[in-house]
């Protein structure tokens, strides 16, 4: 895999080599050789991406069909009228935009900046119409104009939905009688209306998330002059604020004020405030940047920077609205126990993949292989010790410290051959109960270090009895 990476960015600067060698660059060559397997991974993700939001979506739009119908039927009985205006075209207006989103296509061509603005996104849509020429650049120009087309419409549910919460929560407001009557529909539906708002977020998260080839083919193809120029014409960023054409020349700056003159009109009114003008001009400077970082964060949490901010009044699963490989986490851990009678110093090197349930909560398997080292310095002697199979769960309690447990089967006779773990009455079962902590190291392999104690509950059933307090280190990645 690195080979053949290697290969299309030799392509990639190899294109940049010849349009850079030439007074104007060679756009045409640039379009022949420009590697067909870059033209492949756009359009394999993009077209997953759209598969995703458009299922998603159809889902979500159908759940809240559901939950109106339901909703209708309980207000019905209260307030008739009212209810009629309520729900009225609702299920026909759900139905529009379910039929909307599975048509589009993109192909209208109204894709302008719409919400959040992303860089990437506009380089790479940037990019295949600059090789526009090529039929493979034309396909996946195609593929992510669809998948843009997608994010509008999902914008336009999250809308309509959001609008149609606040509905009905004025609804509620008006009948203090309804608070029992509702029950769990009510509270389904605004749970569903921020949970799709964060699936949303996630998909554009995704596609706004270059892999190395892609950043490295942007970074080259930024390099040429010819894509310059077209990207300050065609941008989306470009036609936001309708760059002029001498945008870069000196002349078009006359008039403007230099940072020296604003500096110098800031000193002039300080000035005027008399000898406590600039330490109170500093005071208040830092009090606001304080404030505005403080809101930068609580605006971060809530909507990733973007305008999709939804105040749930519930406790809300992060988790939730991730897809199941991104929930996954994987690690490795070590335990080390020391020589006996019976057995030999034997090292226990694990493998573990977790599953998070919540942002709190992960569950998970694992596997263990027990390699014996002797009986000391002077008789090392590496063995098979035995194996193990294990399940664990871990909860947060606070910060860094965790609650675990879980269940264990261990091999602890020496083997030879893998025929011999077959015989399960030879395995032993342990039950663990303890903390685990994650620990903060400045190394970057080590980042994500776990140490674990942990206490073996059913060791003094086992014969011969073997070690009830257990200490773990682990790594994540």
């Amino acid at each position: 895999m690195k080979v053949l990476q290697g290969a299309i960015l030799l392509l990639l600067y190899s294109i940049s080599y010849t349009c850079f060698a030439q007074d104007q660059p060679d756009k045409a060559t640039a379009i022949i050789n420009f590697p067909s397997k870059f033209f492949s991974r756009v359009q394999s993700k993009t077209a997953m991406l759209d598969a995703q939001l458009t299922r998603q979506t159809e889902k979500y739009l159908q759940k809240m069909a559901r939950r109106e119908e339901c909703l209708r039927r309980k207000l019905f009985k209260v307030d008739s009228n009212a209810t009629k205006n309520l729900f009225a075209g609702s299920a026909e207006r759900y139905a529009a935009l379910s039929q909307k989103l599975t048509s589009d296509t993109g192909s209208s061509g109204s894709l302008g900046l719409n919400g959040e603005y992303q860089a990437y996104t506009d380089s790479l849509q940037g990019m295949l119409k600059f090789m526009g020429d090529n039929p493979k650049a034309l396909a996946s120009l195609r593929q992510l104009q669809s998948l843009q087309a997608k994010m509008q419409d999902a914008d336009q549910v999250k809308e309509y939905i959001r609008e149609r919460k606040q509905q009905i929560s004025q609804f509620v407001q008006q009948h203090t009688n309804l608070s029992g009557l509702l029950g769990k529909d009510y509270q389904g539906f605004n749970q569903d209306v921020y949970y799709y708002s964060q699936q949303v977020r996630e998909y554009k998260e995704m596609l706004n998330d270059p892999d190395k080839l892609t950043r490295e083919a942007l970074t080259i193809l930024n390099k040429l002059p010819a894509f310059q120029a077209f990207m300050t014409k065609n941008s989306a960023l470009a036609g936001l604020f309708s760059l002029p054409a001498n945008y870069s020349n000196p002349a078009s700056l006359a008039g403007l004020q230099t940072r020296d003159q604003v500096a110098a009109l800031i000193n002039q009114q300080v000035a005027a405030g008399g000898a406590g003008g600039q330490t109170a001009l500093q005071a208040n400077l830092q009090s606001a940047q304080s404030q505005l970082d403080g809101y930068k964060d609580k605006l971060s949490k809530l909507g990733a920077g973007s305008g999709d901010i939804d105040m749930p009044d519930f406790k809300p699963n992060n988790q939730k609205t991730k897809s199941f490989w991104r929930r996954l986490e994987y690690g490795t851990n070590f335990q080390t126990t020391r020589n006996s009678y019976y057995f030999p110093t034997v090292s226990d090197f694990g493998l573990s993949v977790g599953y998070k349930l919540t942002d709190r909560s992960t569950v998970g398997l694992g596997a263990s292989y027990k390699l014996g080292w002797g009986n000391g310095i002077q008789h090392i002697a590496f063995s098979s010790q035995g194996a193990g199979l294990r399940s664990f769960v871990e909860i947060k309690i606070k910060g860094s410290l965790f609650a675990s447990g879980g269940m264990e089967l261990n091999y602890t006779t020496p083997f030879s051959t893998y025929q011999q773990l077959r015989n399960w009455d030879t395995w032993t079962k342990s039950g663990l109960v303890g903390v685990t902590k994650t620990v903060s190291m400045k190394s970057r392999v080590f980042k994500k270090t776990k140490v674990s104690l942990l206490w073996d509950f059913l060791s003094y059933r086992q014969v011969p009895r073997t070690q009830a307090v257990i200490f773990r280190v682990g790594y994540g990645f």
